[in-house]
């Protein structure tokens, strides 16, 4: 299906785990609409975009876990949990956009025949209408939602999957990330990590001091050359 993989001295392939939401999708601003409709709904106002930053990189139902507590709200976590996938649904498939950036390193990826997952705190129809919308489902080997797995970022229990699905050792993998809690579960899968920080202040956050190949910047300073170089480089910078 990809044509020829890229192996080195190991005998397990190289693969590259892409996290989507602000990482390889500019999708936070849909999710912090979705969520703020279904807080409003709820009779919850003012939630606002500092308050959403607190959740990025967490996976959806953790995050309403949380905000179920915090706001004391009635409605179990699966309701709010489907009312904020449909309300998600609704913008997702119309108007998100790749990391024009991003999408260049994962073409020159695919073009060398370098296995490629998502792994994503999203529910998988999300994950499938985003990769349509942007016109990359079949740059993607396989998909995995933390929906899947027992556990979500910060545990790695969604990359150990998505590398299991691939067919490579975890230590042959590498992630690319933008939040903390990616970072840490990457490390704690014992992968390597590339990290493009979504909100600029989360390049000082100790857990992107586990990342290989740190951008500050973000996608502004993201370099999808150095990066690709740096996936066959088994040193780390």
């Amino acid at each position: 299906m990809l044509g020829h993989v890229i192996t080195s001295r190991a005998s397990s392939p190289l693969g590259v785990i892409f996290d989507l939401d602000g990482t390889l999708v500019d999708s936070e601003p849909n999710y912090f609409e979705a969520s703020r409709a279904v807080l409003a709904h709820h009779g919850v106002d003012g939630f606002g975009w500092d308050d959403h930053l607190r959740f990025v990189g967490i996976g959806t139902r953790e995050t309403l876990e949380t905000l179920r507590r915090e706001y004391r709200l009635d409605m179990p976590v699966d309701g709010l949990l489907a009312e904020t996938n449909r309300a998600y649904l609704e913008l997702a498939g119309t108007r998100t956009e790749a990391f024009p950036r991003m999408r260049a390193y994962v073409e020159r990826l695919y073009a060398a025949g370098v296995p490629l997952a998502v792994a994503s705190g999203s529910s998988r129809r999300a994950i499938e209408a985003v990769l349509e919308c942007v016109g990359l489902t079949d740059r993607f080997a396989t998909v995995v939602s933390a929906e899947e797995v027992a556990r979500g970022k910060p545990e790695p229990d969604v990359f150990l999957e998505a590398a299991r699905r691939l067919g490579t050792e975890p230590g042959r993998c590498v992630v690319v990330e933008d939040a903390p809690p990616g970072a840490e579960a990457a490390h704690r899968a014992g992968m390597r990590c590339v990290g493009v920080p979504y909100a600029p202040t989360a390049a000082a956050d100790p857990a992107f001091g586990t990342a290989g190949l740190l951008f500050p910047g973000g996608q502004a300073e993201f370099d999808a050359a150095r990066a690709y170089a740096w996936v066959f480089d088994g040193r780390r910078e």
